[in-house]
């Protein structure tokens, strides 16, 4: 099979469009993602904490 220089050209410019729209969908992607952890980040540390030491909240008691 035989490409003409033409259309070699063509099929690297399409691809070039074709990785620069996966960049921008990829840079889309990453603020998305961000934005998303940050909300998540917030919401957990909104939680009040647990007790990690003393009777309380510490122990779990089992009576079968």
């Amino acid at each position: 099979m035989h490409m003409s220089v033409e259309s070699t050209v063509g099929a690297a410019l399409s691809l070039k469009g074709i990785h620069a729209a996966r960049e921008q969908q990829n840079v889309l992607l990453r603020k998305v993602l961000d934005s998303q952890a940050q909300a998540i980040s917030s919401v957990m540390d909104s939680i009040p904490k647990l007790s990690v030491s003393g009777p309380v909240g510490t122990r779990l008691h089992v009576t079968a």
